[in-house]
């Protein structure tokens, strides 16, 4: 596609950065994808939910209260994108089995997972922050088997 520029000049217009700097122009790169987005009913997990669908891909969208799962999808679903969500506080291990069995149940598994939420659980300066604390940052290799086989992670 061509638009006219400054100048009277012919340039190229890119639906993307991405598009434009790998020449790009296929439709829906992300068909047949399924996209798990958490912290995703409003702003940048939002936005980011927003463009997977629009680049093809099938997205659950989550938060921690219904009614704004409701209208993401709402919103989502109306402007032709394919997207279902589900109520999911990522600080809690039954919410977060419930939205990946969900993106499972409904599309086979998972092939992209943006963690957008954020779990905080210190408030002050990083000098002061235990052990126990860093340890609710950094998952062990067990957890992250564990994570990796509940998710099914395809390859």
């Amino acid at each position: 596609m061509h638009k006219t520029g400054l100048l009277g000049l012919c340039v190229p217009v890119w639906n993307s950065v991405r598009m434009a700097s790998s020449g790009m122009n296929r439709r829906d790169p992300l068909a047949n994808k399924v996209a798990l987005v958490t912290a995703s009913t409003d702003g940048i997990g939002f936005a980011i939910a927003r463009r997977l669908a629009q680049d093809g891909a099938h997205v659950v969208v989550s938060s921690r209260k219904q009614q704004n799962v409701d209208q993401a999808v709402s919103t989502l679903q109306g402007e032709g994108l394919s997207v279902t969500g589900t109520v999911c506080h990522v600080g809690k291990a039954e919410d977060r089995e419930r939205l990946v069995a969900t993106a499972v149940k409904l599309h086979g598994g998972i092939d992209i997972l943006v963690s957008n939420a954020a779990v905080n659980p210190f408030f002050g300066s990083l000098m002061d922050i235990t052990e126990e604390v860093w340890d609710k940052f950094w998952m062990d290799k067990e957890k992250q088997e564990r994570m990796k086989e509940t998710l099914q992670i395809r390859r």
